[in-house]
């Protein structure tokens, strides 16, 4: 299977510019900003599907064909917290949906793994609905502070048609989802394979974890 995946980032988008690594280390994350750092935009391959037996879940690799990211959740069933770990297992963040009975449901990320009730979350995000504008862009979003409007990304696009963006308060696009092109005719990705293109200045971990929330949100 992961040679599978490998020979599935040979097809990398022809926009792409120098790739830089992904931040692995387990170190704490700040809600996108991962301080900067040189490079162009990196492009991860995203398989919507875990490469363990029986679990259910996301894998993700970079444009080396290695494994940076995996989700893997075992029983194969929906949760209610899905832990963001890298290639070796380690976690880096969790999403979890928030037990507040609220008409719209919010996620919240942690670091690591929730070890305690009493664990604050990094940030939190909320589906967004517009009953009066049901055909907005608009899918969710993120808020560095709860609830503030003056913090946080935007999350716009139509993420079943893996067709996203995500924009900071200036409007300025930080991480993208992309469908998974191939110059093979005939020769369709489908939807369980996706690129994550993230810009330079953006974690790449906090990136993947939009992904999870907006999986949890739409499908």
């Amino acid at each position: 299977m992961l040679r599978f995946l490998k020979s599935l980032s040979g097809t990398v988008h022809e926009e792409r510019c120098q790739d830089q690594e992904p931040s692995i280390n387990g170190g704490t994350h700040s809600c996108g900003d991962d301080g900067g750092g040189g490079g162009g935009p990196m492009s991860l391959t995203v398989w919507r599907k875990s490469l363990f037996v029986g679990c259910s879940g996301f894998t993700v690799i970079n444009s080396d064909g290695n494994l940076v990211y995996r989700v893997d959740n075992y029983g194969g069933r929906r949760r209610q917290e899905l832990v963001l770990m890298d290639g070796s297992g380690t976690p880096i963040l969790t999403v979890a949906r928030s037990k507040k009975l609220k008409m719209v449901d919010d996620w919240l990320v942690f670091n690591g793994e929730i070890s305690s009730n009493k664990q604050k979350p990094i940030c939190c995000a909320r589906k967004y609905v517009d009953i009066l504008r049901p055909k907005v862009k608009r899918l969710a979003r993120v808020y560095r502070d709860p609830y503030d409007e003056n913090s946080g990304y935007v999350i716009e696009g139509s993420y079943m048609n893996r067709s996203c963006k995500v924009l900071d308060l200036s409007r300025n696009v930080v991480a993208e989802i992309r469908r998974k092109e191939t110059s093979m005719e005939g020769v369709s990705f489908g939807q369980e394979v996706f690129v994550l293109i993230v810009n330079r200045g953006f974690d790449s971990g906090f990136a993947m974890a939009i992904v999870l929330l907006l999986d949890q949100m739409f499908i």
